[in-house]
């Protein structure tokens, strides 16, 4: 009997925690989710929102990436707390760096995913997420990136020129009343990098709160376009329910 994937809803994955070591001694917590009996056809590296402001790896796109594409769609998705961030997971070493030294744990979590021969590695990006990627993730292993609600508040023109150079797809999905950059700022600003690719959300804001089925989607065809979209919204098989609760720092 098929059953309506919920927010609660964790299909089957394997689910590996993992630490992330950092060039300047920090150790990171995090976890691995990967299809359960096959190889993934493509990974998600997942940077996630402000963590002063309550982002971490468990933030709710994050968390439904990692409970439901390893089944729906045979994505990977490694997804961790930046220095000095907290969540259900852990709490992992540092303290936060306003986007500076965090250049090293995005190296770290790329370095585990080039380590671990994950294939087809795309960066994506929540907010200051977003920053993170634009900065410090142009990496050769990286495919591309995308973004979900880039404020644009770190990065700055030099490392959208280091992108626009690369040749590397950049895919902007950005909310129509986003608190900081809207569509038409956003196609502005991200003028600088011809191969960008901005996505305007009717009706969509910086949270992407009741929007994770219609974001999933759009990620899923982006990083995997073989894979049918829109994603089924039952399943068939095992199925666990989990009740999420915010960790309070």
């Amino acid at each position: 009997m098929s059953t309506q994937i919920r927010a609660g809803t964790v299909l089957p994955a394997r689910r590996e925690p993992l630490t992330l070591h950092t060039a300047d001694g920090l150790r990171l917590v995090g976890e691995l989710a990967s299809p359960e009996a096959r190889t993934p056809v493509a990974t998600l590296v997942c940077l996630h929102p402000l963590p002063t402001h309550g982002g971490m790896m468990d933030s709710h796109v994050y968390r439904k990436a990692a409970w439901r594409l390893p089944a729906l769609a045979d994505i990977a998705v490694l997804r961790f707390n930046t220095r000095g961030t907290e969540s259900a997971a852990g709490r992992s070493e540092g303290e936060f760096s306003h986007g500076d030294a965090e250049r090293h744990d995005v190296v770290a979590a790329l370095e585990y995913a080039e380590f671990e021969d994950l294939p087809n590695v795309w960066l994506l990006g929540w907010s200051f997420g977003t920053d993170l990627a634009l900065m410090h993730g142009c990496d050769p292993l990286v495919r591309g990136a995308v973004l979900l609600s880039p404020p644009l508040r770190y990065s700055r023109e030099e490392h959208l020129r280091v992108w626009a150079e690369s040749g590397k797809p950049v895919h902007a999905l950005v909310p129509e009343f986003d608190d900081y950059l809207r569509p038409p700022a956003a196609r502005e600003r991200f003028g600088a990098v011809p191969q960008a690719r901005v996505v305007p959300f009717e009706g969509a804001k910086h949270l992407w709160v009741g929007r994770a089925d219609d974001v999933l989607d759009e990620i899923v065809s982006i990083v995997a376009p073989d894979v049918p979209t829109p994603l089924p919204r039952t399943w068939d098989g095992p199925y666990e329910t989990h009740q999420f609760t915010v960790h309070q720092s």
